[in-house]
């Protein structure tokens, strides 16, 4: 057999969480760019995201993030927008959830922005229709049961 002249496997390559713990500067946008929080993920380094400016956009994830920096549904990122095609962008910066905080306290994000879920969209219906699951019975129901 012979023998293993590689450095190690899969978990090498992956390396490790360092950069988790350090703080880094905020980014505000400039011009052409934007803020937006991901609607939902397509695939193929693509995702779905609904500006702060309130238009729906196909985003791009850009070479440097992919694979590297992982964007889920309710993520606040930075777009660049562009020229020729306003209903496409492309993802510049994802924020952390502490700086997405600090965004909405700077007043760079609206009010209205919900921070911290994983499920973007109508989630006002859904909590009214919960209450219709908890039945009241009567005495008088029970005894006809």
């Amino acid at each position: 057999m012979p023998k293993n002249k590689g450095k190690g496997g899969k978990n090498r390559k992956r390396g490790k969480n360092e950069a988790d713990d350090e703080k880094r500067e905020l980014i505000f946008k400039e011009d052409g760019q934007e803020y937006a929080q991901v609607l939902r993920m397509l695939g193929n380094g693509r995702c779905e995201a609904n500006c702060i400016d309130g238009t729906k956009r196909l985003c791009h994830i850009r070479g440097k993030m992919h694979k590297k920096v992982w964007i889920a549904a309710g993520d606040i990122v930075l777009v660049g927008l562009r020229d020729y095609q306003d209903d496409k962008a492309d993802v510049i910066l994802k924020y952390m959830s502490d700086e997405a905080r600090l965004l909405k306290a700077y007043g760079e994000l609206p009010e209205n922005t919900r921070l911290n879920e994983g499920i973007v969209g109508d989630l006002d219906e859904d909590d009214d229709n919960g209450a219709d699951d908890y039945i009241e019975f009567e005495d008088e129901d029970i005894d006809r049961i």
